[in-house]
């Protein structure tokens, strides 16, 4: 979510149609949780000044959290014309704790656009509430100058391994190598995938794994009991170089969540960053991941939890490098052509401006 709205930002930053005037928490992590009540204080201070002199067209919120302004600034924004809307990622407006789902309907009732980043994130939307009008789907977007060029595979490969190789764990010159990265949690389907998947491959199929979270000990006990501590790497966080180098050495990216109540797939931005740098997925049918992968094109879907279906789609790879290295280059250009940042930004503009238009109109003919 935080990458998703400082990349926005950026372009939003440099369109021709737009004077942005941003309204930002800078922060770290760990920091954010005691900034933002000061934040949000100041942003609903601003924002009643803006829309009592109309100084703006429309506000668009970076997720339901600051979305929550349009609550209490409801008739301000009726009474300027303003048109108020707001992204949705997906863990924001599912998350189970009683007293915010209660408080999610009032927050789209406020709104006059809701803009989900997915057709699943819509539909989780729909179920909260969400009037059917308000709705209107942007996919998410990647920066392309925020990877180098691709190089040749082998030396791509030997950056990989000559950053994080472990010579107690060395990769075959011949292994087909899986990526993974995210936060580790339940719904990432890591630890099933180290269960159920990685048994029916061949002793040349590596999978390396990048993030931590939660699902840490789940992990490491999936893989101790598999016997895959030659074959499986828990990388734990790295840094953006070495995300890099994962990215651009491994040969196809996995995404083998499950569906767990309350914490859906909003998305994948991690799709996005993979095919970018040539790295085709492998992926459950399942939540926001069917809005990122055409299958064939840029991954293949699979129904989560078909363990036999994971490792079909892996296998022909194996052997295949020609099939494998058009699968990669196929998955690049689709990915800069339909998730590119600058087509991406230009959906937000064209829509925001087409619903200020709508709702301008709306308020004349009262």
């Amino acid at each position: 979510m935080q990458r998703v709205a400082t990349e926005l930002y950026e372009m939003l930053q440099v369109h021709p149609q737009v004077a942005l005037e941003p309204l930002v928490l800078r922060s770290s992590w760990d920091t954010l949780h005691a900034k933002m009540p000061f934040f949000l204080g100041k942003v609903w201070v601003d924002l009643r000044r803006r829309l009592a002199r109309r100084e703006v067209d429309a506000v668009l919120f970076s997720s339901m959290v600051t979305a929550a302004m349009a609550v209490p600034l409801r008739r301000a924004f009726d009474r300027s014309g303003v048109l108020a809307a707001a992204i949705v990622h997906g863990q924001d407006v599912t998350t189970p704790f009683p007293p915010y789902q209660r408080f999610v309907p009032k927050v789209f009732g406020a709104l006059d656009a809701v803009l989900p980043v997915s057709r699943a994130t819509g539909e989780a939307c729909l179920e909260r509430g969400l009037a059917t009008h308000k709705l209107h789907v942007v996919p998410n977007g990647v920066q392309l100058g925020r990877f180098p060029p691709l190089d040749p595979p082998e030396a791509m490969r030997a950056d990989l391994v000559e950053a994080l190789g472990d010579p107690a764990q060395p990769l075959p010159d011949d292994a087909l190598l899986l990526c993974s990265v995210g936060r580790q949690v339940p719904r990432k389907g890591f630890a099933w995938f180290i269960e159920h998947v990685m048994p029916r491959l061949p002793e040349n199929v590596h999978y390396w794994l990048a993030g931590d979270g939660p699902e840490g000990d789940n992990l490491r006990a999936a893989l101790e009991a598999q016997g895959l501590q030659q074959r499986v790497r828990l990388l734990g966080r790295v840094s953006e170089e070495d995300l890099l180098r994962l990215y651009r050495g491994a040969d196809l990216f996995v995404m083998p969540n499950v569906p767990i109540p309350g914490d859906m797939e909003g998305f994948g931005v991690v799709m996005l960053e993979a095919g970018l740098c040539g790295l085709p997925a492998i992926a459950a049918r399942l939540e926001g991941i069917l809005d990122v992968i055409t299958d064939g094109v840029n991954g293949h879907l699979i129904e989560t939890g078909d363990a036999e279906g994971f490792a079909a789609a892996i296998l022909p790879y194996r052997a295949d490098r020609d099939a494998l290295q058009a699968f990669a280059a196929r998955a690049h250009q689709h990915t800069i052509d339909t998730f590119g940042w600058p087509a991406v930004a230009d959906q937000y503009v064209q829509t925001l401006d087409r619903l200020r238009a709508r709702k301008v109109a709306s308020l004349a003919a009262l």
